[in-house]
């Protein structure tokens, strides 16, 4: 499954689409993106009903893995998901804030 990969700049850009976290709570702690929805990727399949269908949205975690498998498992749920490639490392690296 292909899912587009976008960079923290394209991210912090885009203000049509939801940026769920799914890192875990205390990784959260440390720093998220203003607005986004934290879901760790465990509770995903259970809470995905709180996101919207036909809204995008971009998959984040710490380096990119965790919401590369939240952005495949959305997309076959039928989401138009994209990830962010590099996670939260690469959002700070970037120079953008962490909430």
């Amino acid at each position: 499954m292909q899912i587009a990969q976008l960079t923290p700049a394209q991210v912090a850009a885009d203000t049509g689409s939801t940026v769920v976290d799914v890192r875990e709570s205390d990784e959260v702690a440390t720093g998220a993106i203003a607005g986004s929805t934290a879901i760790p990727l465990g509770q995903l399949a259970a809470r995905v009903s709180e996101l919207d269908p036909t809204a995008p949205v971009i998959t984040v975690c710490q380096s990119g893995r965790r919401s590369q498998q939240a952005a495949e498992a959305l997309a076959a749920a039928g989401y138009d998901v994209s990830n962010m490639a590099g996670g939260m490392n690469a959002w700070r690296e970037a120079g953008f804030p962490a909430a």
